[in-house]
């Protein structure tokens, strides 16, 4: 018998379609789902809007997130204080990227749809990219990209060490359902979704926990209410 054939019996087996011995046996009756088709779980969140964003900074801070509450008017100098005090000389962000966070003694490359993107290399050059988001996600602590408004490629978050993300209060939802659903245009319109939980880290087969690997060492999310 061939592996094929072994993987074809096996499955018919699970699916209740032939016993060991070629029997049918009886598969067991499936649950009906419940009236809207889902799968019973939780879509809207119940928290008041203040409760939902404390959530979300409590939650993105387990994941090692550097999380900074501040005003609009305190945005440009907040970012510009990361960027002096984490040694940036060269930042990168998309095009779109509010002047006035383009702040701080460093030079900034921007990338521009088209022919004025930035090469791989020119990118990996910077030493932070500072973007804006889509959503965020209380419950998980998870911050959400569509590519649209402020955030750019997703290149531009996987090569530099430091990222520095903006985060609107008024971004925040409680639920991952709820970000599923605010993103449905977007997907849609062909957009590719990432979610972002903390910087990028690893483990080994030894429970070693190794940060850089597949994205910046460092996330700052500054949560602008």
């Amino acid at each position: 018998m061939s592996s094929r054939e072994v993987v074809l019996r096996r499955v018919r087996e699970a699916l209740g379609r032939g016993g060991p011995a070629g029997r049918e046996t009886q598969v067991p009756p499936t649950r009906p789902l419940p009236a809207d088709g889902g799968a019973g779980y939780r879509r809207v969140g119940e928290l008041p809007p203040e409760a939902r964003v404390d959530l979300f900074a409590e939650r993105a801070s387990e994941y090692r997130v550097t999380v900074r509450r501040v005003t609009a008017a305190e945005l440009p100098g907040a970012l510009a204080e990361e960027l002096s005090e984490r040694g940036v000389r060269d930042a990168v962000a998309p095009a779109d990227l509010p002047e006035g966070w383009r702040a701080g003694e460093v030079r900034w490359h921007l990338d521009r749809p088209g022919a004025g993107a930035l090469s791989v290399a020119e990118v990996d050059a910077c030493d932070a990219v500072v973007t804006g988001s889509a959503l965020a996600v209380a419950e998980t602590g998870t911050i959400l990209f569509d590519g649209g408004p402020r955030q750019g490629r997703r290149l531009l978050t996987l090569l530099p060490d430091l990222h520095l993300c903006v985060v609107e209060e008024r971004q925040v939802v409680q639920t991952v359902p709820e970000a599923i659903l605010a993103s449905r245009e977007a997907v849609r319109a062909g957009a590719a979704i990432t979610l972002v939980a903390g910087p990028s880290a690893t483990s080994d087969i030894e429970l070693d926990r190794v940060e850089g690997v597949h994205g910046p060492r460092t996330l700052v999310v500054l949560l602008v209410r």
